[in-house]
């Protein structure tokens, strides 16, 4: 009973660290995105685990990803620096901790110096219940998925500085952004986007569709949010969401989807990427191509009558991936 009881506690928080107990392979990753004020600098700090097939490689990490001129470093510790909390979001790896709404950075290695900290205020956080605990929906309910996703935060406002070899960035008065991805391996082929630079704060949206296998088979899944004016606009497979289109190019995704009463359209511009450290069972492999300056074009509709425009405008700073065997998610 009591692990049955623990089991549901963490489906129902998804934020939390899903490894306590976990035998390999398994990785926990949390993505933490910071935009300063003037946009001129855009950084994402990814700490996590990895418990390879190959006891050799276990390691906990620290990815620091500059958006801005691509620089990317990856920050190995052994994995018995990594702990984690129970009952809630706080990270420790080594000296370095990461919670709900803060980061306190201290990196010394060949590699790179970072050090601040950054505090998160307005955590904008995907709603959970018990039929949809978190962005995943249902699936989040099913032990044996191969990747699992959460949204930590939304958009909310960041405060702080950090000095990186000797330079510091105010990133008081930006925008931030916070996910996290577990389980076993980061699937086949996945297109990835999120965006919450917008006109004016206070929207967001972050979209994903993979390849996911499921019993023995596979099928093509999609989870997007858009955040507009405090109501949570979701298109999902769970949900029975449409892709009307998803086209890709060397320059652009080109996505629709509707829902039973909105239609969304996204054209995410693709720019040069930096390849980053993602997990397969064995080892964490350079596949995850990653750039910070996308642009991405919203339009939402209401499907009663189309010239309702709810909304139409271009997020900066954005995140896109087109990984893997991306060929598979094309509708036409």
């Amino acid at each position: 009973m009591a692990s049955f009881t623990r089991y549901v506690d963490l489906v129902m928080h998804p934020e939390r660290y899903h490894g306590h107990g976990k035998q390999p392979p398994f990785f926990e990753g949390w993505y933490y995105k910071m935009v300063s004020a003037n946009r001129e600098r855009r950084i994402a700090i990814i700490p996590g685990i990895f418990l390879s097939d190959d006891p050799d490689r276990h390691h906990a990490f620290i990815q620091v990803f500059d958006g801005l001129n691509g620089d990317a470093t990856y920050h190995r510790f052994p994995p018995e620096a990594f702990a984690a909390a129970r009952d809630r979001l706080e990270l420790r790896i080594g000296a370095n901790v990461f919670t709900h709404d803060s980061i306190h950075l201290e990196i010394a290695d060949d590699l790179r110096t970072v050090q601040g900290d950054l505090r998160f205020d307005g955590v904008i956080g995907w709603p959970t219940r018990t039929l949809e605990p978190g962005i995943m929906g249902y699936f989040g309910w099913l032990p044996f998925m191969e990747c699992y996703h959460g949204v930590v935060g939304l958009d909310h406002a960041v405060a702080g500085e950090l000095t990186i070899d000797g330079e510091t960035t105010t990133f008081s008065g930006g925008r931030g952004y916070i996910e996290k991805d577990w389980g076993q391996s980061f699937p086949s082929g996945w297109v990835w986007m999120q965006t919450n630079h917008f006109e004016l704060p206070g929207t967001s949206l972050t979209a994903s569709a993979a390849v996911i296998p499921f019993m023995g088979t596979s099928f093509v899944g999609f989870i997007v949010g858009f955040w507009h004016h405090g109501v949570l606009h979701r298109f999902a497979t769970y949900r029975q969401s449409v892709t009307e289109k998803l086209e890709i190019d060397a320059s652009h995704v080109d996505w629709t989807l509707r829902n039973r009463t909105h239609r969304l359209h996204i054209l995410a511009r693709r720019a040069e990427t930096t390849p980053l450290p993602g997990p397969d069972k064995i080892e964490m492999g350079k596949r995850v191509p990653e750039t910070l300056r996308s642009e991405i074009e919203v339009r939402l509709t209401a499907l009663k009558d189309e010239a309702d425009v709810l909304f139409a405008g271009v997020g900066g700073c954005a995140g896109l991936e087109v990984a893997g065997e991306w060929e598979r998610l094309i509708v036409r």
